[in-house]
């Protein structure tokens, strides 16, 4: 039984064939899935899919892109449309110095809200950061200092000493399909490395489709194939990785226990 840490079933290329697109992961074996948001008006559909489908669950956040357009949403907003039984993280939050689609500031404050409201629901926030891990670590590291909350890494992409530094802050390091590309030695270097009580696997379906599936729209479905991948790199059953990687995200996403 596999997890899909994060997917974006409400994004173009699957919300037009989302019944399809959930059955299809179904099929593979897909037991949870996780359904990520980027921006508030985003927010009730997200949460609406999560309220229809048992093992579809929703976060609530703002994307580091997004930040300038969100300044209203500041830690009591998000705490405030975090409760609800179906939300189970925040996010996706965090810094992103790659595109710089929003002020550096902006995405600053948006992601310390964030993790004043992972204090105070005890949530999970949904960490993205790009060209940022030295200002991503020096905020959690801060942030941390305040109150504890955990959290995850999205989509890792990063130096072997940064994995250090957020196992470090205990947080869980997720892996999406770009470990299975023929230019990510470094990455599949760290991932086989990464201990199995904090790993995650991810689509961040529609985007980055793994190999065999380059150049389509991802989906859920497709986690089987990252999950395949990885535990051939690191020497594991597939049994092994997706129970493991399974109960992990169940052990992070408390709520979904509930």
């Amino acid at each position: 039984m596999l997890a899909d840490s994060h997917c974006h079933l409400n994004h173009k290329g699957l919300v037009d064939e989302q019944q399809a697109v959930l059955a299809r992961a179904r099929a593979r074996g897909v037991a949870a899935m996780l359904n990520i948001s980027t921006r508030q008006s985003e927010w009730a559909d997200v949460v609406a899919t999560a309220e229809h489908e048992a093992d579809v669950w929703a976060t609530v956040g703002v994307h580091p892109h997004e930040a300038d357009a969100h300044r209203h949403i500041d830690a009591e907003a998000l705490i405030e449309a975090a409760d609800h039984p179906r939300v189970v993280g925040l996010g996706e939050c965090g810094l992103d110095y790659y595109y710089d689609h929003s002020d550096r500031a902006a995405q600053a404050i948006s992601f310390r809200a964030h993790c004043a409201a992972a204090r105070a629901t005890g949530l999970p926030i949904i960490v993205h950061t790009r060209d940022a891990e030295e200002d991503t670590a020096a905020i959690l590291c801060d942030e941390l200092g305040k109150g504890a909350f955990s959290g995850v890494i999205h989509c890792f992409t990063g130096t072997s000493a940064f994995a250090h530094q957020a196992l470090a802050l205990g947080f869980y390091i997720s892996i999406s399909g770009i470990v299975t590309f023929k230019n990510a030695r470094d990455l599949q270097a760290v991932a086989a490395r990464l201990p199995l009580d904090r790993l995650l696997i991810e689509t961040d379906a529609p985007f980055l489709a793994p190999v065999p599936h380059r150049g389509r729209p991802g989906e859920p479905a497709f986690v089987a194939d990252t999950a395949a991948f990885l535990a051939d790199l690191r020497g594991e059953t597939v049994e092994t990785l997706a129970q493991a990687t399974a109960g992990n995200f169940h052990t992070l996403f408390a709520k979904t226990r509930a």
